[in-house]
């Protein structure tokens, strides 16, 4: 879509014509994402583990001509040749790295298998991807890669080592990105999701409230105190700054973190 701003300068956020592959887009940011990328005209790639899920979704996707593609990111090398044999005769314009975050529990008490791990499934599988679609990209002369990450990259969360530690590597692998790219016309980005309503949000609730002995809701009173907004985050408005940086309106944003959690990181 294409909106008449002030001053006639216009907003383009139309991406008919491009191509979007959208990874852990079964549920959450990820489906979220996937389904505004479909609305302003992109031809979308789901990525995950599930077939049926995935099936599933596409059948909610504005538009036509999506497809999905069933990988695993605990298996890295698997993926590797999925999407290389993929990008034989796809070129991907947007890609949207997002994954499953880490278990929660405390650096201390971390294993290095954990590590390793979360580092494989976040690191590792984005750098497979981003390598793949890059040439595209190039070719095309337009390219967004948005990674999904967390403000934890700004400031580490209280009982989220293995986590916090991960995203800052995916952080500071993203700008380099970014500035090796720029000359490309490839935009490389995080977005940086606080508490937003999804699976893992409330899976980390659980697993405080059950450690703690405390009931979810006063788990969950805790953290809205937290929050300026005063609620938690919907993974459609999360889904909006992913659209919004995959735009061609976005086109010079690039090696930055867009923070979506209603106020709550405490520093810029």
């Amino acid at each position: 879509m294409v909106y008449l701003c002030k001053n006639n300068i216009y907003m383009n956020l139309n991406l008919k014509g491009k191509n979007a592959l959208v990874c852990g887009s079964t549920q959450g940011i990820g489906k979220a994402a996937a389904i505004e990328l479909a609305s302003l005209g992109a031809t979308v790639t789901l990525v995950a583990r599930n077939p049926e899920k995935l099936l599933a979704v596409i059948k909610k996707l504005p538009g036509t001509n999506h497809k999905f593609l069933v990988a695993d990111f605990t298996d890295s090398s698997a993926l590797e040749t999925i999407i290389k044999k993929d990008v034989e005769s796809n070129i991907y314009h947007i890609l949207v790295n997002n994954t499953g975050g880490p278990p929660a529990g405390t650096i201390e008490n971390a294993t290095t298998q954990e590590f390793l791990n979360a580092f494989n499934a976040h690191l590792i599988c984005n750098h497979i991807l981003a390598q793949a679609v890059i040439a595209g990209m190039k070719a095309a002369k337009y390219g967004r890669i948005i990674n999904i990450i967390s403000t934890s990259v700004k400031i580490p969360l209280k009982g989220l080592g293995v986590s916090n530690t991960i995203r800052a590597a995916v952080g500071n692998w993203s700008k380099t990105l970014a500035t090796e790219l720029a000359p490309y016309s490839i935009t490389v980005n995080n977005v940086l999701p606080g508490a937003t309503k999804t699976s893992r949000l409330e899976n980390i609730i659980t697993n405080k409230a059950n450690k703690t002995n405390v009931d979810i809701d006063e788990i969950e009173k805790e953290m809205l105190s937290e929050i300026p907004a005063a609620r938690f985050g919907m993974p459609e408005e999360v889904a909006a700054a992913i659209a919004f940086l995959a735009s061609p309106a976005a086109a010079y944003i690039n090696g930055t973190n867009i923070v979506v959690d209603g106020g709550r990181t405490g520093n810029l």
